[in-house]
């Protein structure tokens, strides 16, 4: 899409109301006040720099993480306009910096499409922040201004001058510790790195740069191919049926970019966005592709007799296992769910995303009948064990309705019915399940005992899972039946704790888990069911004390305690659960006053995916690569 220039002057900043709550109401505006909302500040002040690139005004963004763990965001745009407001009768950016919902977003001017559309995000930001300066270079001078808790601490004014030329705005902030007291860590790079690399990948030809100046990292994106090498990259430890099919076109001033790619694999990876914003929870362009996909691969297959008269039509579940896709929409009135920007709501979009994507993969498959045909095959093979899965699941489900005895022989089961108040404990092998068993509060505390490796669930398709003892077992035990009949409301426990050896064993055990729960029961990890028990790793006697240590780093402070006060110590290694006894089980790894669990969360779906794909897909060099590259930040290995 070729950008106009378009105007951005004191008169495009709009004033809505004023910004009275947020301070006192933060998780109204970033969500919360834990390292989720310290992320979402940085996430709100680069996406106005991307509504500069997106006005085609901006090529470079830095964000750095500085020592004090302050944050500057650097951009080459036009700057915030900085004469005097009509109203308000002071400088547009301490309107902008200052006053919700104030911005050149509404008027329709200065923005052809933006992210951040409800103008609450940059003065949010300000608000909530023990300090902020905002340097704007425009017209060949530096304006300057600097808020503490929002509030100006002087007039904007001129502190040097730079070549006309040179134009753009740095903000500088540090979050207000009084309203982000419940965070334990600060900024994570690795977070920030993949919510940034996702941004390049949507906004095609931007150079997106991220420093951390608390330990020396960097890292630069700028990708030319855009949505198109997204869906590379998310396939690069795959086998592809063929080359990335790209659609682009513009319809009444909506931008509708799409990118599809099938694979070998039994999963779906399809990520849908707004304006650069990843729509995690879906809306109308991610429905739009899906139901034109589903048609324009039936139509083609009907066409080409492919898909004989007596066969049903292909189930969208059947046309999207092994799709890789992206769908990437540029709208000047996005309508969200909420301020979140989780889900769109635009009914428009779903017809424009069905034009092209029927469009333009209708002609892909018939230019294309080699790669079809494939595409075609794979469909069919899906819908086949989309079938045995059926009454494979059935059966699972039936059994568990209708059975007295439906839970697992092997399930240790609590005597409260109230899933808010029951813990379901996956345990491997007997003796750990034996263990776990007896030390337990059997009003409460379920355990699961699973025998062996469970299957890999990355390598194998629903119907052959299903025929697995121990999943179904597990999908028993759970009741919330399993793929399209999932259903949190059957879930019998309230936290499903996954507690293995600190062993390699047990950290295999854990992900084959993880892989399951993830591709399988996602809505379990996203409502913060899941969870990883911690066993101690060792425990050390001194003297008539025992104490249990956690980690490496605790081991070797306490021993350097025990050495400096001249004591004597014994240290025993836990390898497994079942070399604990009961008491000690309860005692360190069940009791909720002492335990540690760390609850799973997906805080990047596509990284998850592309992640799970790379450690427990078919191919082994990316895997050798991975291990080869973090060997030596292995712990506790079994030799």
């Amino acid at each position: 899409m070729t950008k106009q220039p378009l105007s951005y002057n004191a008169n495009d900043i709009q004033v809505l109301e004023g910004l009275e709550a947020v301070r006192r109401r933060p998780g109204m505006y970033v969500g919360g006040t834990d390292i989720k909302a310290l992320h979402h500040l940085i996430y709100e002040v680069v996406d106005n720099s991307i509504d500069e690139a997106l006005a085609g005004s901006c090529d470079a963004i830095t964000i750095i993480i500085n020592e004090d763990e302050s944050v500057t965001v650097i951009d080459n745009g036009r700057g915030i306009p900085v004469d005097l407001h009509p109203e308000r009768k002071v400088s547009a950016l301490q309107v902008v910096m200052t006053i919700l919902h104030a911005g050149g977003k509404f008027g329709g001017s200065s923005y052809k499409v933006s992210g951040g559309l409800h103008g609450v995000g940059v003065s949010a930001v300000n608000a909530l922040s023990e300090w902020c300066e905002v340097e704007v270079y425009r017209d060949g001078k530096i304006h300057f201004q600097r808020y503490e808790k929002g509030i100006p601490q002087a007039p904007v004014k001129v502190v040097g001058k730079v070549p006309p030329s040179q134009t753009g705005t740095t903000t500088s902030f540090k979050f207000d510790p009084t309203i982000f007291k419940d965070i334990t860590s600060s900024y994570k790079f690795e977070t920030l790195a993949q919510r940034f690399r996702e941004m390049a990948f949507v906004t095609r030809g931007v150079t997106i740069k991220l420093e951390d100046k608390r330990d020396d990292k960097e890292v630069t994106y700028h990708f030319e191919g855009g949505i198109s090498s997204f869906v590379k990259y998310l396939n690069r430890n795959r086998d592809t049926l063929h080359d990335v099919v790209f659609m682009e076109k513009e319809i009444d001033n909506i931008g509708v970019e799409v990118a599809i790619q099938y694979t070998d694999a039994y999963s779906e990876s399809v990520y849908a966005f707004a304006n650069t914003i990843n729509t995690i929870d879906g809306g109308t362009h991610l429905t739009g592709l899906r139901i034109a996909l589903t048609r324009s691969i039936n139509d083609y297959a009907r066409k080409n007799g492919l898909l004989k008269d007596s066969d049903p039509n292909f189930s969208g579940e059947d046309t999207r296992e092994g799709l890789t896709a992206i769908v990437s929409i540029k709208h000047p009135d996005p309508q969200f769910e909420s301020q979140t920007k989780v889900k769109l709501m635009n009914a428009e979009v779903q017809t424009y995303v069905q034009q092209v994507v029927s469009d333009g993969y209708i002609s892909f498959l018939e230019q294309n009948s080699s790669a079809a045909k494939k595409i075609i095959q794979k469909c069919l093979t899906s819908a086949r064990a989309r079938d045995a899965a059926r009454k494979a699941r059935d059966l699972v489900i039936r059994k568990s309705a209708l059975e007295s005895l439906t839970l697992p022989g092997k399930l240790a089961d609590c005597s409260e019915r109230d899933p808010a108040r029951t813990e379901l404990y996956i345990v491997e092998g007997d003796s750990a399940g034996g263990s776990a068993k007896q030390g337990r509060d059997r009003h409460f505390q379920a355990i699961l005992p699973l025998r062996g490796k469970i299957l890999n669930t990355e390598r194998a398709r629903l119907d052959k899972i299903l025929a697995n003892r121990e999943v179904k077992s597990l999908i028993s035990a759970l009741g919330t039946g399993i793929g399209e009949s999932f259903s949190l409301e059957g879930l019998r426990y309230g936290r499903i704790v996954i507690m293995t050896d600190a062993d390699v064993d047990g950290a295999h055990i854990r992900t084959l888990l993880l892989t399951f729960f993830f591709r399988y029961m996602q809505p379990l990890i996203e409502s913060g069911h899941l969870f990883i028990a911690q066993p101690p790793l060792y425990l050390i006697t001194h003297g008539k004390e025992k104490d249990y240590v956690y980690s490496e780093d605790e081991r070797e402070a306490l021993i350097k305690k025990i050495n400096a006060n001249g004591g004597r110590y014994s240290l025993q290694r836990y390898k497994g659960l079942g070399e604990m006894n009961p008491e000690q089980l309860w005692d360190t790894t069940m009791n909720p006053d002492n335990r540690t669990l760390l609850c799973v969360n997906i805080e990047d779906a596509a990284e998850a995916d592309r992640t799970f794909d790379m450690l427990m897909g078919s191919k082994v060099p990316p895997r050798r690569r991975f291990i080869q590259t973090h060997a030596k930040d292995v712990r506790n290995l079994d030799v």
